[in-house]
């Protein structure tokens, strides 16, 4: 059953378009991710959907019912959206408990129903405790709590986590989903983390210029982009020049066979590689680079390898200290990605 569909919305403020055209819809008790960079129009979205404001043009579906677009508009309070900000905005002078009640309508603030979200979200034993009282993983659980509280029907989450330190932030986002999959929530989460999002989500959709470029599952975004700019969106790339014969890319680390995008054909190309891809070749064969620079990173070592003109990081097992100056021979696990000319930052 859907649990939200958006059709053809845009949004504009003055003449600056921010949203154009964007389509999407997820299953309901599903996670989705909004992944972008500042001002590609992923919290818009979010607003929109939340009622904050309305879109241009298009509609918005939440369930079978529309609540924007041409003919409707439900408000805010009536859509059964919960919403997480960026901050928590936490009451500092009520409970965890209290705050968590919050989110339910007077004469209605069932004891059991706080009981579950708290145990959802972690918190049993913490309803006592005040805002300043929590870390700051734990103050957003607590948000999180009292949007559960009501049963909406979606959750809006705008980078929540951006107060946390990074690993913090990253583990928040493993158990966050947990919490709304154990309520069977569905739920969209803003970020411009990619690691962020791939420890939450279902689906991803990456966000470029106020359009949706591409919604898929994590992996797939991750290993098969359609795009340069949503490689680089979803995590460190390498991207070479290549001639691509058949099904196969002739390149500076030797032939790799190739997934072509649209456009590309046998002749010149560029084509990607994700840095995991790259290895020191066990047996020594292989298209041989001179060491630039050596930084230990305790599990591993990351070497800057020169080759034809390219710097290339490659890790290197921890009891393997690579000679800077020295050489090494690489290989390629896998495919590459390729792309026409001309497309590399695009």
């Amino acid at each position: 059953m859907v649990g939200l569909r958006v059709s053809g919305v845009t949004k504009r403020y003055g003449e600056t378009p921010v949203l154009r055209g964007i389509d999407f819809e997820m299953s309901e008790g599903s996670i989705v991710a909004l992944l972008g960079s500042s001002g590609s129009g992923k919290t818009t979205l979010l607003r929109l959907i939340a009622g904050f404001a309305d879109p241009d043009e298009g509609t918005i579906h939440i369930g079978d019912r529309q609540v924007a677009g041409p003919g409707a508009y439900v408000p805010t309070e009536k859509r059964h959206v919960g919403y997480v900000p960026q901050e928590g905005a936490l009451f500092p002078h009520l409970t965890v408990g209290q705050n968590v009640a919050f989110g339910l309508q007077y004469g209605r603030r069932d004891r059991l129903r706080i009981e579950e979200v708290l145990r959802i979200t972690g918190l049993t034993g913490f309803e006592d405790r005040y805002p300043h009282q929590l870390s700051g993983g734990q103050q957003q659980r607590t948000a999180l709590a009292r949007a559960l509280a009501p049963r909406p029907n979606v959750v809006l989450l705008d980078e929540p986590f951006n107060a946390l330190d990074l690993d913090l932030r990253r583990h928040m986002a493993a158990d966050v989903a947990s919490a709304l999959r154990n309520a069977g929530a569905t739920a969209i989460l803003v970020t411009h983390d990619p690691f962020e999002a791939f420890a939450s989500a279902d689906r991803i959709a990456a966000m470029v210029h106020g359009r949706i470029a591409q919604i898929d599952d994590p992996a797939s975004l991750y290993q098969d982009p359609l795009n340069p700019r949503i490689a680089r969106l979803t995590g460190p790339v390498i991207f070479m020049d290549a001639i691509i014969e058949g099904e196969m890319a002739q390149t500076p680390l030797g032939p790799i066979a190739a997934v072509l995008r649209d456009g590309v054909q046998n002749g010149p190309a560029q084509v990607m590689i994700r840095p995991e891809q790259l290895t020191v070749s066990a047996d020594g064969s292989g298209p041989r680079g001179t060491v630039s620079r050596v930084i230990f990173n305790g599990d591993h070592y990351l070497a800057s390898v020169e080759i034809d003109g390219l710097t290339l990081p490659v890790r290197v097992p921890g009891k393997v200290l690579p000679e800077t100056g020295g050489t090494v021979a690489l290989a390629v696990r896998g495919s590459c990605v390729a792309f026409p000319v001309g497309r590399r930052g695009r």
